[in-house]
């Protein structure tokens, strides 16, 4: 499964991984499909990152749903990645993972999912929605997802569940 490169290489503080998942109630397993933005990849492959424990804690919770993700989040994700190098080599790591892993279904960047994603992007002159969050909004609705592993209220305002917004 894919979450196993992220605990596998939790930093060498002496910690366990228990102790690097935040202890607390078991989630319920509800989750059947959900869509994985950059906010998602990003807080799992550094454990600094001030949402890692809140994602490791949830992981019980889509421990059965089906990951989705674009070419356009993982190019976002390596992106985000670009500058710091042990965390680059990681994130480039994880992408190849990604591909491979049949848990995670990365759905590929094409000429009519970019201009489906600007559309959503030309039709919101108000919003602040990147064109990644736009291809990624148009992604869910074609697929009928409305849960995505994000903290980002842009997926809230076009009706989908931003699961990491408190």
């Amino acid at each position: 499964m894919y979450l196993d490169q992220f605990t596998a290489a939790l930093p060498a503080d002496g910690a366990s991984q228990v102790d690097h998942y935040v202890y607390g109630v078991p989630q319920e397993r509800s989750v059947r499909a959900a869509f994985a933005d950059t906010f998602y990849w990003v807080a799992l492959t550094n454990p600094a990152d001030p949402y890692y424990a809140n994602v490791m804690a949830r992981q019980d919770e889509i421990a059965d749903a089906s990951i989705f993700a674009t070419d356009a989040v993982l190019s976002e994700f390596l992106t985000f990645f670009a500058a710091d190098k042990r965390l680059r080599d990681r994130a480039g790591r994880t992408v190849e993972a990604l591909l491979k892993d049949p848990d995670v279904h990365v759905i590929p960047e094409s000429r009519q999912t970019f201009l489906s994603g600007l559309e959503l992007y030309r039709a919101r002159p108000d919003k602040g929605y990147s064109l990644t969050d736009c291809v990624s909004m148009q992604t869910m609705s074609r697929e009928g997802m409305t849960q995505a592993l994000t903290n980002d209220r842009h997926f809230e305002q076009e009706g989908f569940q931003a699961m990491f917004r408190s």
